[in-house]
């Protein structure tokens, strides 16, 4: 376990598993985030046992210390409707699969929403696809992601975090994802060191460190409290290099996956050059905080 954050890019498994790989060793990773089938389709990739083979030789092989999978953005655990329920059940549990076949720190999932009706009612519902999810899997983590707070999403709130742990029974597996563009529309400031301190310490009396597993450093086009999830360039939005610094640099994320989604600083996808903004802020939060 390094006593540093992993940082990492979203990369494309385009061309199969071990594709991934070779562009997280391309950009300079030390984590990876990847898809194992179309985030926007519900029909499963099938990757076979010499694909999944030939990704973790790969991954042996390389500096990448770890991986994390996001599930579909089409899930939602959440819902009253039995198709869509049994559709986001079987996508959860194939993510779980994949997770556990390729060794992955966890499955990434936007926990559902519950639309126009009642929050609590859909948390119930929630904890019981997270349970028949983990059940029909073996070893890899469930991890919610926060959102941003539009709508009827779930999980815009550490208050609803903790919820969905205990109606998933506090099962083990279930761990979190914490998205600091997301953490900033919802209204946790994130925007300094001692900002971050204030909202971990939430965190932490809500559902426990010990459950963080994953970060992902976005930066916002929106400003506090916008319920907006806009991705800006790292250091260029309203969190900005000083907060982007503090999040990456942060002693409690060491050995933990942080991984930048985009837009990159030279597109939509993230490159080499993003990389490069991560680790330069990293070392100067670190020099920041007394670590250097």
């Amino acid at each position: 376990m390094t006593g540093l954050p992993l940082l990492g890019l979203h990369v494309s498994p385009a061309g199969g598993l071990p594709k991934a790989v070779e562009r997280g060793v391309e950009r300079g990773c030390e984590s990876i985030q990847i898809f194992t089938q179309s985030p926007r389709r519900w029909a499963p990739t099938n990757h076979t046992d010499e694909s999944i083979a030939e990704f973790r030789e790969a991954l042996a092989a390389s500096p990448i210390q770890s991986v994390v999978i996001h599930a579909l953005y089409l899930s939602n655990a959440a819902t009253p409707d039995p198709e869509l329920r049994e559709k986001s059940l079987t996508a959860i549990t194939h993510s779980l699969r994949v997770g556990d076949a390729i060794g992955a720190a966890g499955v990434v999932l936007h926990p559902g929403s519950a639309k126009d009706g009642h929050v609590g009612e859909a948390i119930e519902r929630c904890g019981d696809v997270f349970q028949e999810a983990l059940a029909e899997s073996e070893n890899c983590p469930l991890l919610l992601e926060d959102t941003a707070g539009a709508g009827g999403t779930l999980g815009r709130s550490f208050e609803e975090l903790a919820a969905l742990l205990e109606v998933s029974g506090g099962h083990e597996r279930i761990g979190f994802c914490l998205d600091s563009c997301h953490l900033l529309a919802s209204g946790y400031d994130v925007r300094t060191e001692e900002a971050l301190d204030g909202v971990l310490a939430d965190a932490d009396a809500q559902f426990g460190l010990d459950r963080l597993r994953c970060i992902h450093v976005n930066d916002s086009q929106t400003p506090l409290g916008s319920n907006r999830d806009r991705h800006a360039p790292l250091g260029t939005g309203e969190i900005g290099e000083v907060g982007i610094a503090a999040v990456v640099s942060e002693p409690r994320f060491a050995g933990l996956p942080v991984i930048f989604e985009g837009p990159g600083i030279e597109g939509k996808e993230p490159m080499p050059a993003d990389m490069e903004i991560m680790r330069r802020l990293r070392d100067e939060g670190r020099s920041a905080r007394g670590l250097a």
